[in-house]
């Protein structure tokens, strides 16, 4: 019987439905091998051989699937339609092989599909191929690199930048774009302008304004216009003014559809409209993808979606052209379908975009299937795709001159309107944009206004403006950036940014991304002595190397051998950087963000303690923190994150006021670790940090309160009946329920959030695995010594317990079949082997302090 092998249960359990009894399928539950994290996985002086090891986790699952594939003639590899999909294949033929349960004479074919439907599975078992070497070669390529720059790098910040956790590939160029908007976000400056807007009545009576656009036949640009002097000027000349409409100008104007999703759209899309993280986002649309149980049959809704393609196959072209006539009518069909080009830069990669599996399965028809999330997105994707099958939206848009005139010369003003003239695609889906202005004048209506009337002036009105700063990066929009400039993958995207987030380097707040200080030290570092390794363009090329390596236009060991002899030179020079070095470049680079004068005019790096000492990043056991250059003799420290949270900022025994129930006085206080508040002032009074990203300065007693009333009773789990607190800790807000605790997304959720929303959070919390091993399997009692033995899976494999003594069991040993008597022997000898080690260790105490002197007695003898 051919044995066919997928990536998730769910998957597997559908295809075996689709594919019959003539089929095992069997799933491998992902990657079943990875290069161990240690030195020497990855050796470049041999060739970059690499050392695979099988995960602790899929080695049950191996030796399944290794025993049924022993038994057949015939093995059919299944995993995903992408470059990891492809990976995945050739460990599972390799690792088999190893575990010679491939036979020479078995036959192995390697069949992909977009979809998991029933025609898809079916079609893609006619059309078998061999596994694509040139797709696996781009796999090691970038495994290879991402480890040794991993191994490589990550050392050099634990020596010379303690608290740094690690450094990656595309992870510190991502952070990099993260801080770098942090930089232009603080040395922005404000740049003043003005506008001057007057309001007119048409000889009809219809209302309509128009700006300023001229002076004296000079155009005007945004800053011409920079003080109020200026504006009010322009303003006096307009309200003296006669007016005459010189030009009006209308013409038609398309909008075109947006393509059907890739990854990194879909991700954005579901951030602006759904409000999810791209974690999120990629959680529901493998479920989507995997299958949905629709009364009794199991049916994948989506294609694949990880691919950075747009196109779509001819007949989901000819079904979303019919959804269209019947849904909508025939004028929102175009006469031709719309063709899409892919942006993806390596066609072996440019799958299908990311569509329903069927047109024809509405959202409104599939809500009852879904939860929630599931829904919002099936709809979102269905609409996406529909729409852009869809004709295009037309406009009419008009320009209105108007010509000022006046004893002290001609201004020049302008109306601009539109009006939808046919909605289109429009109708049913209209792309979300980030950080878009909610004020567009060009999107009015317009009156009727014909060249050559005067309209009546009602108002003239100058307005002052500021320019702002860059937003900071939503996930949404940092996806995109990253997909701009060529960083990083689809199916990477998510977990870039997840590892951000986790290493503490970056928090989100309101869906914003910001830096942390260690975010910030590590990127300064980087760029300081590994400068061109997180370069934007250069880790673009060598993205494009990769799409090269599996074209087959590049070797992959090539790429390698050429990364490698640079990056290691670099490495090498930092075994004699010194911390001072490393200390004033860090100052350098940081010295706008960490030293802020107290008062204008003053030096940022004066000592606030002793006066005549020098504030510099100092390097601790646990990371950084701002020291004075006297030290010992002065021993001023703060935190980085400390600068606008100093004790000259904060009054000695602030008071805000009076407990409402108790009528003991709540402070503001600032100590060793950063402002905080309490209550009373008797010793062990309760105390409470203020959370990062709060001014100390706004502080009130309301808020004081809040905090110290913390941890804050959520309610009671429904399944447990145990208490769910929501509290503040050191890596910011969390919830908790027993010994699992859950990460809160922002500061006011902590005061906010409710028992549906914290008992979700808590589900989506990855338990921690139970010390003393995970229980396999349970054998009984033992039968001389009494007490449990059981199989247990550990750190470094599975293991039989019995008491204190744990015994490794054999290579390949499937931890299932182990029985009570095979334990009993594994146990015994473990314990003899420890029986025979102990008279040793008796004899050598006593010897060692007797041994030297006599040495030493014997070489004065010889001498």
């Amino acid at each position: 019987m051919p044995v066919v092998i997928v990536e998730s249960p769910a998957k597997a359990k559908t295809i075996n439905k689709y594919l019959g009894s003539d089929y095992e399928v069997i799933a491998s539950y992902g990657h079943v091998r990875d290069l161990p994290p240690k030195d020497g996985s990855v050796k470049p002086d041999e060739d970059f051989s690499m050392t695979w090891a099988i995960d602790d986790k899929s080695k049950k699952q191996v030796n399944q699937i290794a025993s049924l594939v022993k038994a057949t003639d015939k093995l059919i590899l299944a995993t995903d339609p992408d470059r990891e999909g492809e990976a995945i294949s050739w460990h599972l033929m390799e690792t088999l092989r190893e575990k010679k349960a491939l036979k020479p004479d078995v036959e192995v074919e390697r069949v992909v599909f977009n979809a998991i439907t029933k025609s898809a599975i079916l079609e893609a078992m006619k059309q078998p191929r061999a596994i694509d070497q040139q797709l696996v070669d781009a796999y090691l390529a970038r495994r290879a690199l991402d480890y040794l720059v991993g191994f490589s790098l990550s050392p050099v910040l634990w020596r010379k930048l303690p608290g740094a956790r690690s450094a990656g590939r595309v992870q510190s160029v991502a952070l990099r774009l993260v801080t770098e908007r942090e930089f232009e976000i603080e040395s922005f400056i404000p740049q003043e302008y003005w506008s001057v807007k007057a309001d007119f009545k048409t000889a009809e009576n219809k209302a309509f304004n128009a700006r300023i656009t001229g002076i004296d036949g000079e155009k005007i640009d945004k800053f011409t216009l920079n003080n109020e002097v200026k504006a009010r000027a322009v303003e006096s000349q307009l309200s003296n003014s006669s007016f005459e409409v010189s030009d009006v100008v209308a013409k038609p104007a398309k909008r075109n559809p947006a393509p059907p999703f890739t990854t990194s759209t879909m991700q954005q899309e579901a951030a602006r409209k759904l409000y999810f993280s791209s974690k999120r986002t990629m959680q529901v649309a493998q479920k989507l993808y995997e299958g949905i149980n629709l009364g009794g049959e199991t049916v994948g809704l989506i294609t694949y979606m990880r691919t950075d393609g747009v196109q779509m196959a001819p007949e989901a072209i000819t079904e979303t052209r019919d959804v269209i006539t019947n849904e909508y009518g025939s004028k929102y069909l175009p006469p031709s379908a719309k063709n899409y080009a892919t942006k993806a830069k390596n066609a072996q990669e440019a799958h299908e975009a990311v569509r329903p599996t069927s047109l024809a399965r509405l959202p409104k028809d599939m809500a009852s299937y879904l939860d929630e999330d599931q829904a919002k997105l099936y709809e979102l994707i269905w609409k996406r795709t529909v729409a852009s099958q869809m004709q295009s939206a037309e406009f009419e848009r008009t320009a209105v001159t108007i010509k000022a005139t006046s004893s002290e010369g001609i201004l020049e003003l302008r109306a601009n309107g539109q009006v939808m003239t046919f909605d289109g695609f429009l109708k049913l889906y209209q792309e979300g944009e980030d950080d878009s202005s909610s004020d567009n004048e060009d999107d009015r209506r317009l009156p009727k206004i014909t060249k050559g009337e005067n309209p009546n002036l009602e108002k003239v009105e100058a307005n002052q403006h500021f320019t702002e700063p860059p937003p900071r990066y939503t996930e949404a929009s940092l996806i995109k950036r990253m997909e701009e400039l060529g960083i990083g993958r689809p199916s990477t995207y998510t977990s870039t940014l997840s590892t951000l987030v986790e290493r503490d380097y970056v928090t989100v707040d309101k869906n914003r991304m910001t830096p942390q200080d260690k975010g910030r030290l590590v990127t300064s570092f980087l760029e300081s002595f590994f400068s061109k390794y997180i370069q934007y363009d250069f880790t673009a090329q060598l993205e494009e190397n990769l799409d090269k390596i599996s074209s087959g236009d590049l070797q992959w060991k090539e790429v390698l051998a050429a990364f490698w002899k640079e990056f290691s030179a670099s490495i090498d020079e930092t075994k004699d950087l010194r911390v001072t070095h490393v200390l004033d470049a860090l100052n350098e680079l940081l010295g706008h963000h960490i030293f802020k004068a107290a008062e204008e005019g003053a030096d940022p790096r004066a000592c606030p303690s002793c006066d005549t000492g020098q504030l510099s990043l100092k390097l601790g056991r646990y990371g950084a923190f701002i020291g004075c250059s006297n030290y010992p003799e002065c021993n001023f420290t703060r935190q980085m994150g400390d600068k606008d949270q100093g004790d000259a900022q904060i009054a000695d025994n602030n008071e805000l006021g009076q407990h409402p129930d108790t009528g003991e006085t709540v402070f503001l206080k600032s100590g060793r670790f950063g402002p905080y508040v309490q209550l009373g002032e008797e010793k062990g009074a309760k105390r409470t940090g203020i959370p990062k990203g709060v001014d100390p300065s706004g502080v009130e007693l309301d808020y004081a309160l809040q905090l110290l009333s913390l941890p804050r009773l959520v309610g009671m789990h429904p399944e447990t009946g145990q208490e769910i607190l929501a509290n503040i800790g050191r890596y910011g807000p969390y919830i908790q329920h027993e010994k699992t605790y859950g990460r809160l997304s922002d500061v006011s959720e902590v005061f906010e959030v409710g028992l549906n929303r914290a008992v979700a959070v808590l589900a989506e919390t990855k338990p921690k695995a139970p010390r003393g091993g995970t229980v396999l399997k349970e054998l009984g009692e033992h039968p001389d010594e009494g007490g449990a033995i059981a199989v247990k899976d550990g750190r470094y494999g599975p293991y039989v317990n019995h008491g204190k003594i744990n015994a490794t069991l054999p290579k390949d040993t499937d931890p299932q079949s182990v029985t009570l008597e095979q334990a009993l022997e594994l146990i015994a000898a473990k314990a003899g082997a420890k029986k025979k080690k102990a008279p040793a260790k008796k004899k050598a105490a006593p010897k060692k302090k007797a041994a030297p002197k006599k040495t030493a007695a014997a070489k004065k003898a010889e001498e």
